[in-house]
């Protein structure tokens, strides 16, 4: 009898434990947050997290749900490495059950997760990470992006700089977001004419011997001469002014960044470039209930990733929605290949050929306000997702 009985309780808790699992299973959506937490990206990473828990706050109204299923966000931290970002991912889709996942912070760790989505036919939608090449020939079906790519910031800035008369050299950090920013700027233009490019590595903090080569590069020529620049993390590559390019007629270029990076720019004013967003361009619904939220939050301005973590989240809710909660990564793909969704930055719509979001930059020229620390990119206007020929550089 003391058998039985212990067969009969063990019988009822297995059968608990798998009642509990399939609620558990049946009543969440597990998504994988990879972005980095820590390493050179953490200023990034930390106003993507942000901004995707506002947009998630803000897509479901509240209620952090969609068709009756709560969603739970598995965060992961990749560290800016590629080898800890794929391990990662691999155990949000193995380990943690995540329905899909979205991340991360650098274009060399995202290039390493590419192949985990693609192993375990789960999306991952990637934010901020910005390479070319993401969604270019190493992109696979899995593979969605609401950050903009180098073509976007360099077909925006090459509006903002293509002029007939106009020498640029290109300062940029060596690896894929530097190289793939230069080659599709350098693509983008018609008139202006590029004659030199200099990469240095993301850990550099003496931009000296760089800055001498590109104004060895540009003082002879005529007309108006430009350094365009295209870094992101550490360092601080406007430095170089510091060793008077004015002396010689060169200008300094770039595009956006977060705010902390634009006070550097406040030295620049009349510099002109463009961006993905600043807090004070878009106007729309997303756009004001994030600064309203975030201000009434944080006490400042919600920043450029901020808003990019805010539209990932809303992508992910919207196509839920569209799917009544099925996570199914087939039934999310067709939902999501052709699909526009309202962001803080307007309408923004994913590219059937290459899952790439099209959507808007902004031409800017920078004001020096004493009201604020950084640089203000006033707008000069709004360049629109039709305006852009972005190239679809993928093998599909």
């Amino acid at each position: 009898m003391k058998m039985l009985h212990r067969r009969a309780l063990a019988t009822l808790v297995l059968a608990a434990l798998g009642a509990a699992a399939f609620a558990q299973s049946g009543n969440e959506i597990r998504i994988a947050h990879v972005y980095s937490k820590t390493g050179p990206l953490e200023a990034y990473g930390k106003q993507t997290q942000t901004g995707f828990m506002l947009g998630l706050e803000y897509a479901t109204a509240g209620t952090m749900s969609v068709a009756g299923k709560k969603l739970v966000v598995i965060e992961k931290d990749d560290q800016g490495k590629p080898d800890v970002g794929k391990a990662q991912l691999t155990a949000a889709y193995a380990d943690d059950k995540a329905a899909l996942a979205v991340g991360p912070s650098s274009s060399g760790v995202a290039l390493a997760l590419l192949p985990v989505a693609e192993e375990y036919k789960k999306i991952l939608l990637v934010e901020p990470a910005v390479a070319d090449s993401i969604t270019g020939d190493k992109w696979n079906k899995y593979i969605f992006r609401t950050g903009r790519n180098s073509s976007q910031d360099a077909i925006g800035n090459a509006v903002a700089l293509d002029r007939g008369g106009v020498t640029i050299a290109t300062l940029a950090q060596d690896y894929a977001f530097g190289r793939d920013g230069v080659k599709a700027f350098k693509d983008s233009l018609k008139k202006a004419k590029i004659v030199h490019e200099e990469y240095l590595p993301t850990s550099t903090t003496d931009f000296t011997a760089g800055a001498q080569r590109l104004f060895d590069a540009l003082k002879d020529k005529p007309g108006r001469k430009i350094i365009f620049i295209i870094w992101a993390g550490a360092g601080n590559p406007f430095k170089i002014a510091d060793l008077n390019p004015k002396r010689y007629g060169i200008e300094i270029a770039t595009g956006g960044n977060i705010l902390p990076a634009m006070v550097n720019y406040k030295q620049f004013p009349g510099m002109e470039g463009a961006t993905y967003y600043y807090f004070g361009i878009p106007k729309n619904a997303a756009n004001e209930w994030l600064v309203a939220n975030h201000y009434k939050q944080f006490k400042t301005p919600p920043d450029f990733f901020t808003a990019g973590g805010m539209s990932a989240a809303i992508a992910v809710v919207e196509a839920l929605k569209k799917t009544a909660g099925d996570t199914a990564t087939n039934k999310l793909i067709a939902t999501m290949e052709g699909m526009s969704f309202e962001t803080p930055k307007g309408k923004m719509t994913f590219r059937k050929e290459d899952h790439q979001a099209m959507q808007s930059m902004y031409h800017f020229r920078i004001k020096a306000d004493p009201a604020f620390d950084w640089g203000v990119p006033e707008l000069v206007r709004e360049i629109k997702p039709e305006e852009m020929a972005v190239p679809i550089r993928n093998k599909r």
